[in-house]
């Protein structure tokens, strides 16, 4: 059963219900709380850890430069980048895309940004400072920074996003991938692809990698709103891969039920962006269908039911279209 768009002021719980959407609190208690061990979350919560964890266990990521810990570290930044012509600077706990620094390329003496503006030095070094010091960390911890080699970003996705870079978010539940949909920015999203700021989210079906449904603001929709290209010819390349990836980042850490978001490098293919153990439910939004009655298809199969990371995928793609 479709959920009903747009969404009224009110919704009776039942209508809910039978459209087996998946709300907040049942989310938090019955999956994030049962599947999730506190424990684990710094598997994800740290990216550095995520970074090491999913070399170890052979998951595409980008590559890793270095971190930096202490204040007296941020004055040899340059000699911690070398000659990378590329690099992205994180914080360590951050979450939301806060305090994420791009620098696409270098010339004398200036970092250049993907929108062409540059800054100096000094703006670099206080960037760090300020993420050592936990500006832009989950509750003000004091913080590292991650350095990164950018990301060489496919254009397979250039008509159907407005200045940003799409991404993959795909749900996996007790190693099975259960829902996904693809992130596109627009004008009013500032060039972000986050959806409460007014980007498009599209369903991405698990069989076959093909676009589902389109929603934009809880509404509908079947082109970009800027770009005006068609949902419906949106392609997921290398679909297979993304799946694999996904279903792979269940076996480097022990959280039962998290989001996977990956990006397409343009000679590399699918790359793992990052984890989340708290995955928003928008995403049931952007497929127009409640991810409740996958979940529990999920809970049904008897332990063992399907023993390696092959099988869970082929019954993923059977049942979740």
């Amino acid at each position: 059963m479709k959920i009903p768009l747009p969404f009224p002021r009110l919704v009776s719980p039942r209508r809910l219900h039978e459209a087996g959407v998946l709300g907040m609190n049942r989310r938090n208690h019955a999956y994030i709380m049962r599947y999730n061990r506190r424990a684990d979350y710094p598997d994800v919560d740290d990216k550095l850890r995520t970074k090491e964890l999913a070399i170890r266990f052979g998951v595409a990521t980008a590559e890793l430069i270095g971190s930096i810990r202490f204040q007296y570290e941020v004055r040899d930044f340059e000699r911690l980048v070398g000659d990378a012509p590329d690099f992205v600077i994180k914080p360590g706990h951050g979450s939301g895309g806060r305090g994420i620094l791009v620098v696409k390329h270098r010339e004398d003496g200036r970092f250049f940004k993907p929108d062409g503006s540059s800054c100096d030095y000094d703006f670099v070094y206080e960037h760090i400072s300020n993420i050592l010091s936990g500006l832009y960390s989950l509750g003000g911890q004091v913080d590292y920074a991650l350095f990164e080699r950018c990301i060489d970003f496919s254009d397979v996705y250039s008509r159907f996003s407005f200045q940003g870079v799409p991404d993959v978010r795909l749900i996996v539940f007790r190693g099975y991938p259960v829902m996904a949909m693809i992130r596109l920015a627009t004008k009013e999203s500032d060039g972000r692809a986050n959806l409460h700021q007014g980007a498009v989210g599209v369903g991405i079906g698990i069989r076959d990698g093909r676009p589902r449904f389109a929603a934009q603001h809880n509404r509908e929709i079947s082109r970009h709103p800027d770009t005006g290209a068609l949902f419906s010819e949106l392609v997921v390349p290398e679909w297979e891969a993304h799946l694999e990836l996904a279903a792979r980042c269940a076996e480097m850490t022990s959280l039962g039920y998290f989001g996977a978001d990956i990006a397409t490098d343009r000679r590399r293919g699918p790359l793992l962006l990052e984890l989340n153990a708290r995955p928003g439910l928008a995403i049931q939004i952007a497929n127009g269908q409640g991810l409740l009655t996958r979940l529990r298809l999920i809970e049904s199969l008897p332990v063992g039911a399907h023993p390696t990371r092959a099988e869970k995928i082929a019954f993923a793609r059977e049942h979740f279209n």
